[in-house]
């Protein structure tokens, strides 16, 4: 996992959208440099899907787009990034799920690795929350969003992002309690 979102890089990002505000193009593309990377980390673990990820990083890039110039403060930029990456990701989810409706398909499982097996990589054993509780782990391990942050994100209470944050690291600690991780991973 990536390392925590640190304060110097909320500041330097700050920065970036008040010169964007400004009219500084230069600073979007910086920006926008920045922030893919961490989008699409972001959409790949909710939608499990690279191709679809991108997609829907693209759609969430262009709405940050349309937007940043009417927000009123660049603090709040990551939590509303991950508002409108969060809002893009479900719409795939649920044309993902008309679609397969449609077909006759049913919703898979999430990936849950055999019993048995020796040894559970991180991926799987986020693969196998569900996916709220994804979400909230995703975003505040991966991302370093905190609790109120990912409370915005996903259009919940505090309260509610911090049980669905508990119970994903309960899940997580399970099963990657008996994983022994060599010394090069």
């Amino acid at each position: 996992m990536s390392e925590r979102y640190s304060e110097t890089e909320r500041i330097y990002d700050e920065l970036l959208l008040a010169r964007v505000q400004a009219g500084d193009s230069r600073a979007g593309e910086r920006l926008a440099a920045r922030w893919y990377p961490r989008l699409m980390r972001t959409a790949c673990r909710l939608l499990r899907d690279e191709e679809q990820a991108g997609v829907a990083v693209q759609e969430a890039w262009t709405g940050i787009c349309r937007g940043w110039r009417t927000l009123r403060d660049p603090a709040r930029f990551p939590a509303w990034a991950y508002t409108i990456l969060h809002h893009k990701c479900a719409d795939r989810i649920r044309r993902n799920q008309r679609q397969r409706h449609w077909i006759g398909e049913g919703v898979s499982d999430p990936v849950v690795p055999p019993a048995g097996e020796a040894r559970v990589t991180i991926t799987q054993a986020f693969d196998s929350l569900s996916d709220d509780h994804r979400t909230a782990a995703t975003l505040y391990f991966s991302e370093g969003l905190t609790i109120g942050e990912i409370a915005v994100v996903t259009a919940v209470p505090v309260g509610t992002a911090k049980s669905r944050l508990f119970h994903a690291r309960r899940q997580l600690k399970a099963a990657l309690d008996d994983v022994q991780f060599d010394e090069g991973e």
